[in-house]
This record gives C-alpha cells, structure tokens and sequence, in this order.
C-alpha cells in the first residue's frame, strides 16, 4: 500500500489542479467576469479610508450624473424650446408685419413699436447685408433651438450671433424692405438660470463628502490603532495607551487582541521563570562537575571529561538561548553599523577572512540582545563553514536587508527550510567535526521574526551560502 501511496502523491503533485467552473470564477471575482475582477483590485486603493470614500462617492457621483442628465435633458431643454419658440414668434409676427406695410415708413414705425414693447433694440436697415456666417460655439442649446424655431417660424434667411454678446443675443432677418436687426436678452429665449441647480448640486456634494470623510476618519481610526498595536506586538515593540474604542465590532476585536497579548504575555513569563529554575538548577550541577574535576589529577580521560562538561555547558548555553523569551527586552536606538563591525570581527577572530559594507541610516529601533543573538549566529555560521565571509547591509524606504555571504559548501535547495528546525543537523553539507546542537539558525529566524522580519537561504555569488535578513526599519 506504501508504493501506492507513493505513486498517489506524485502524481498530485506534477498533475495540473482541475479548472474551476465560470460560475465559479465569477462568483469568486464578485459577480463580475473574472479579467474585470482581477483589473479592478489593482486599480483599487490599498488603505480602508479611501477605499470607504469610493463607496460613497461612486453611488453619488452616479445619482446626481443620472439627475443631471434628466434634468438638463427634460427641464432645461423644454424651457428653452419654449421661450426660442417665443421669441421666434415674436419675431415672425414683426417680419409679417413689416412685409405688409405699405409704405417703408409704416415699417420704421412697426420696428420702432417692437422695440419698445418687445426687444431691447430693434432697427430696419433699407440697405444692409446679413453677415458672413458666424463661428459656433462648441456646444450651444441655445444657437441649434433658437436656429431651428426661427427656421420653422420665419421661413427667411437669418443670421444669430450668441459669441459677441454675454448677456443678449442678436437676431438678423432678411426682408424685401431690407435687413431687420433685433437685440433681445438671453433671458428671452434660453433658461440661463439652470445653471444654479448645477451649482447647489456640486455644492451640496462637497459638503457631504467632507462631512463623510470626516465621519468615515473617526471611525476608520480606532481600526488604525488596533493594527498598529498589532504590528507593534508582533515586533516585539511596547504597546502603550492601548484601549478599546469605536464601533462594537472594534470595541470586540480590540478587546480579544488585548486578551490574547496577556495570555501570550503570561505564558511567556511562565516559560521564562520555569527555564531560569531548570538553568540555575543545570548550571549549579555542570559547576559541582567542573569543581570536582579539578581535584583530579591531569590525565586524558580528566581531559576528556572536562571537555565533555564544556561541551554540555555550551549545549545548555543553545537550548536556553533558543526556549529564551525575549519579551521583556525593551527596544532601543542602536548603531547598526557598529554592531555589524562587532559582530564581523568575531567571525575574523574565527579566521575567517572578512567584508563589511553598510549603506543608508545607521540607527534603528531594535532589542540590541535579540537582534545581536540573532545575526551573531548568521555570521559565526558563515565564518565557521567558509573562509571568506562578505557582509552587506542596506537602509532604504522603512526596511533593514542583511545579506551575509560565505564560500563554504553550502545548502542543498531542498533543505534550506529544514535547517531553521529545531535540533536539525545536516551533516552531509557542513563538517561533521564541527559539532553543534542545530539550533543556531533556529535561534536566528526566532530573534529576527521577533522584530517583524525574516531570514532566508539562497545560494551564495562566492558559491556558499547566502542568508538574506530582512527587518523594518
């Protein structure tokens, strides 16, 4: 059955997983075809607060565009009809009027009354010519309603111009008896306070987004708090003036974080205070060994006790190291540059031929003994494999990067992951007579996930082992 089961899970793994169905694509995407859906979560913002902005302000924006169409397709444009087909009434009536004077001073008279009672100005030019077609205007409601009731009521040749003039518009007839110009206010024949409406709608928008902006900053903003305080935590950092506030559903969530850091918190304590009883109880017995040995004469095998003792004193050392919790170390301004210098030239003192370079800030918030436990061990790892050990570290947009580079033997790909285990040996690709407990790269992963990063193994430019640090800033 073993083979079966062997030959089962290998062709699961190489095998393609089974398509998903499009129903369900599109119901995984949010109702929306799935290329539509993976487009819009990359144009959507990342934080909560522009993101609750959006939901407000695409269904408005949506809303008052339909109104506005509605309106100006509805309102304003049958307000207009109306009064251009006044107007051009108005003026069809003087033209008949004037075409049937008999005599052209009857028609100075006629012109003279519409003026008074009708027009701003009126004139009857005996002589005039209608000017050369104007320029139109881009968009105009008013030059295509007024052209097209003047066409339909006048049935001459005319000319409009609506550009020249901001408050009045300037219609021109060509009569038998002449040219027949007449001023009349924009009022007359164009719904020129339509504009208002628009007005009070954008104003009335802005007011609202400010106020839901406002509204949405105080509620988003105890959310802020708890992530902070979450990544905080998770960064070994102090949490201070911490309380639940907001909404219930923060109110709750807040609450169980600081439940769930109390509980992390005690059983740490409790851990710490058991290990420093099983270390103080360990180190008064290995002590006893290391007296009693000393009364014995010098021989080989006293040697080889006393390096047995040592050897169980540097064991003891390791695994205190790694079940130590560091929750208690307060975090601190540190020099990072020096501390690499410190911990490179350990490794030279271990013979191993040394390169430091640093680029970007020096200080850093860190717990100096978790982060110096933790790279001392990358580095002495590296020195203790390799004879050549290159360090380079790099401070730039809110991130630490480590790279510590050596030209031992290195890690098999396939085990680069198992060797941050606990208690994990692997012989086969580092010196057996090198000796150690295999909790040394367990120790560093443990101290720098710790600060909110991570370490990781890639092969080497100098042919060894590459470990790569990544810490915030």
């Amino acid at each position: 059955m073993k083979p079966r089961t062997a030959d089962m899970a290998s062709l699961d793994e190489t095998s393609p997983a089974p398509e998903r169905p499009l129903w369900q694509k599109v119901l995984r995407s949010g109702g929306l075809p799935p290329p539509v859906g993976r487009w819009l979560r990359r144009q959507m913002p990342r934080r909560l607060f522009p993101r609750s902005l959006l939901i407000i302000i695409i269904p408005m924006v949506l809303l008052q565009s339909v109104v506005a169409f509605v309106f100006m397709d509805r309102h304003w444009q049958n307000v207009t009809n109306r009064l251009s087909d006044t107007t051009a009434s108005e003026i069809a009536t003087i033209v008949q009027l004037i075409d049937r004077a008999p005599t052209p001073a009857a028609a100075q008279t006629v012109v003279a009354t519409a003026a008074r009672s009708l027009f701003v100005s009126a004139t009857l030019d005996p002589d005039g010519k209608l000017p050369p077609p104007m320029p139109k205007p881009f968009f105009s409601l008013l030059d295509r309603t007024l052209s097209s009731a003047i066409r339909d009521r006048v049935g001459k040749p005319f000319a409009i111009d609506i550009v020249d003039q901001e408050k009045f518009v300037e219609i021109q007839i060509k009569l038998n008896a002449g040219v027949f110009k007449a001023v009349v206010r924009r009022s007359q024949a164009y719904a020129t306070n339509s504009h208002i409406t628009l007005v009070w709608m954008a104003g009335t928008s802005v007011v609202l987004l400010s106020i839901a902006a406002l509204f949405l900053r105080n509620q988003i903003r105890p959310i802020q708090r708890l992530a902070d305080a979450a990544e905080s935590f998770g960064r070994g950092r102090p949490i201070e003036g911490f309380r639940p506030r907001g909404a219930t559903e923060v109110r709750q969530a807040s609450r169980a974080f600081i439940e769930m850091r109390r509980r992390i918190e005690r059983q740490m304590e409790q851990r710490t205070a058991m290990l420093a009883g099983v270390s103080h109880d360990l180190r008064t017995i290995l002590t006893r060994f290391k007296l009693e040995l000393a009364f014995f004469d010098d021989g080989p095998e006293t040697e080889a006790l006393k390096k047995d003792v040592d050897a169980m004193q540097a064991m003891l050392e390791d695994y205190m190291a790694f079940a130590r919790t560091d929750i208690e170390e307060a975090s601190e301004t540190i020099d990072l540059a020096n501390l690499m210098e410190d911990l490179a030239g350990e490794a030279r003192r271990r013979g191993a031929e040394t390169k430091v370079a640093f680029q970007g800030d020096r200080e850093i918030e860190a717990k100096p003994n978790t982060l110096r436990r933790g790279l001392h061990n990358l580095i002495v790892n590296a020195a203790r494999y390799g004879n050549t050990v290159e360090v380079s570290t790099r401070n730039n947009e809110g991130w630490v990067t480590i790279t510590i580079d050596d030209d031992g033997p290195g890690i098999p790909p396939e085990a680069r992951e198992d060797v941050f285990r606990p208690f994990f040996r692997l012989d086969t690709a580092r010196n057996q007579d090198l000796g150690g407990t295999g909790l040394g790269l367990a120790i560093a992963r443990d101290a720098i996930r710790g600060h909110g990063g991570d370490v990781l193994l890639t092969q080497a430019p100098l042919g060894g082992l590459r470990a790569r640090v990544h810490l915030p800033a």
